[in-house]
């Protein structure tokens, strides 16, 4: 019988969860789950959202739940995948502290995906130490649950090779092969990230998501401020649909292609309003929300239920990290008595 694979990922805490976040990657996790080629494991990544935001612990404690509702409500299954909240996992910032002194500050500079986010978030020169390491906790988090297929955007691939230079590393000095380096599992071509309604990366705090616990009529309002061609004032007005974000969406989420190529002649050749084909897109998405939204309603009933999954899933996550954090401090000689 051939060995499973461990599949780790997760999320930090910062607010729900949106149409973004499903089709990048919950969509794959469900199917990764469903497989049976692998043992998931789910993290709630509360750490690492404090470290740029350490000055707003409500907005993280307000977010555990919604994340895990969401979970739940995309089809992510406790009795199948082991979800867990990263603070629960003492044994993560240990390994972090012996992963630091196996890295150069140089190299944690050189990170380009840390660069990246550090211009993006205007720290300046106010940059707290904690986000500058949390590729280190990333790869602790990684390493210590022994994974081995990390699902991630092309943009992450830095941090996994950050990962996998510190397992190497730490096999090396402590002469042993305790941990395993990762592979990253990167999203179907065209199931990346998706723009928001304006165009731009969607994000939360830029206003310009469809989360996954939006109601049919907070919907369809975001739906209708779709950005889709300014030039197209008139309906008789041929119509583009590079940028068209009405026609982006269409691209991913409807199963009719054959229909949506039938729009966009007729959208390009002029006749086809932009309010007509704005409802064609609210049907098509509605239609595959409305499952995930009542599941999500329902779920949030009993959120006492919610939370107790969250501690057994942690109390099982922290069993696993236990067993490997003996392996890691017997190779490094500091199990002293045992």
């Amino acid at each position: 019988m051939t060995e499973r694979k461990v599949l780790l990922t997760g999320d930090r805490p910062t607010g729900k969860l949106h149409i973004g976040h499903y089709v990048g990657s919950l969509k794959n996790r469900v199917a990764m789950q469903n497989s049976g080629e692998y043992t998931p494991y789910i993290m709630i990544a509360d750490k690492q959202a404090f470290t740029d935001n350490a000055r707003n612990p409500e907005k993280i404690q307000n977010s555990l739940l919604e994340v895990a509702l969401d979970y739940l409500a995309v089809g992510i299954d406790p009795k199948k995948t082991t979800i867990f909240v990263q603070t629960a996992i003492p044994e993560l910032s240990e390994l972090t502290e012996y992963f630091l002194n196996l890295v150069s500050i140089a190299r944690l500079q050189r990170n380009p995906t840390v660069k990246t986010e550090i211009q993006q978030k205007g720290f300046g020169e106010s940059i707290p130490a904690g986000f500058f390491i949390y590729p280190v906790s990333q790869a602790a988090d990684i390493a210590l649950f022994k994974g081995t297929i990390v699902p991630v955007g092309d943009d992450q691939e830095p941090m996994l090779e950050q990962t996998r230079e510190l397992v190497r590393t730490f096999n090396h000095v402590y002469h042993t092969d305790v941990l395993k380096e990762p592979t990253g599992f990167f999203p179907p071509k065209g199931q990346g990230r998706i723009p928001g309604l304006d165009g731009v990366k969607m994000s939360k705090s830029l206003g310009n998501a469809i989360y996954l616990s939006d109601s049919e009529d907070e919907l369809w309002a975001k739906v209708k401020s779709m950005y889709t061609d300014p030039k197209h004032i008139q309906v008789t007005d041929p119509g583009h649909i590079e940028g068209n974000m009405v026609f982006t969406y269409l691209d991913i989420f409807d199963s009719n292609q054959a229909q949506v190529a039938e729009l966009k002649a007729q959208y390009q050749a002029g006749g086809l309003g932009d309010m007509k084909i704005k409802k064609y897109l609210f049907e098509v998405l509605n239609q595959e929300l409305t499952p995930i939204r009542e599941r999500r309603q329902a779920l949030a009933e009993d959120k006492p239920a919610v939370l107790q999954m969250l501690k057994d899933g942690s109390q099982r996550a922290r069993e696993t990290a236990q067993v490997t954090m003996t392996e890691i401090r017997t190779a490094m000689g500091i199990q002293y008595w045992d």
